[in-house]
């Protein structure tokens, strides 16, 4: 038998971070098609500038370095030059981009401090070239964000290594679970059994419950709550009513006459208990 709709609606329903996940899944195809462009953009500029070097020679842009005043040039030099060439290439094609992408960030760092800092802002200004920083400034912000996650999901890190960046892992939704199997008498899917200890009573006592808490006892079988006493139970015993007076206190006054007996017969009167007098002994005769 299939499963109802309603069923199925209850099992799937999303809450909030699901609603505005899926909101956000809507969107992500325009920013993974602009992301895609920005990357193949930044990755040329990178690939142009680390294959200029590897043509001009590793050792001449060492020179180069040292005029400028950069520290071991030719070990920046050879880590601009590789670094530039293929982190470019890794940018286009979206492989290992938190690498990738900081290793360039640093490489565009080190030109802003120790070459371009001291120019000013523009490359050329009014006509005469000034190499200022505005092309390391920006090549090195967009790789920064590379490397944040902002490389969209058109990716070969997205292909091999899934969402979260690792091998097999991935965030698990509620689409990932498995629904209940539909029962074949089409009722609802027997609930689990409980696992929580039911606690144990002295023999006679009841457990306590939200109307009979712990302490009072409930009712009698025979005494339903709220109603009236049931007809086969005994009626109850009536009480005595408490007198003011305590017993151990005499009362004043005449003695109350006694009433007839129910044959007419009236009623015994008591004899005042005459004491008896010892005579002489026949030892003192």
């Amino acid at each position: 038998m299939e499963t109802s709709p309603e069923d199925m609606n209850a099992f799937w329903t999303d809450d909030r971070e699901e609603r505005e996940e899926r909101a956000a899944t809507s969107r992500r195809p325009v920013y993974d098609a602009v992301a895609l462009l920005a990357r193949c953009g930044i990755g040329v500029v990178f690939l142009a500038h680390g294959w200029q070097k590897i043509q001009v020679g590793v050792t001449a842009t060492g020179h180069d370095f040292d005029a400028m005043g950069v520290p071991a040039p030719t070990a920046a030099a050879v880590y601009s030059t590789f670094v530039e060439l293929l982190g470019g290439a890794a940018l286009i094609l979206g492989l290992a981009l938190p690498v990738a992408g900081t290793l360039l960030f640093l490489d565009m760092a080190g030109a802003f401090v120790f070459v371009h800092a001291a120019h000013g802002v523009f490359v050329v200004d009014k006509g005469t070239p000034r190499n200022g920083f505005e092309l390391v400034l920006v090549l090195g912000l967009a790789s920064l964000l590379f490397a944040a996650g902002g490389g969209g999901r058109l990716t070969l890190d997205h292909r091999l290594f899934g969402r979260n960046g690792s091998p097999g892992r991935r965030r698990r939704t509620r689409r990932d679970e498995t629904p209940p199997p539909p029962s074949p008498t089409g009722d609802a899917p027997p609930a689990a059994p409980s696992t929580r200890p039911t606690p144990a009573y002295p023999v006679g006592d009841a457990p306590p419950t939200a109307e009979y808490p712990a302490g009072d006892a409930p009712p009698a079988s025979g005494s339903p709550v709220g109603g009236a006493p049931d007809a086969a139970a005994p009626p109850a015993r009536p009480r005595r009513a408490a007198t003011s007076t305590p017993r151990d206190v005499p009362v004043a006054g005449p003695k109350p006459e006694q009433e007839p007996l129910a044959d007419g017969t009236p009623p015994a009167k008591s004899k005042p208990r005459a004491r008896s007098r010892k005579g002489p002994s026949a030892k003192d005769s």
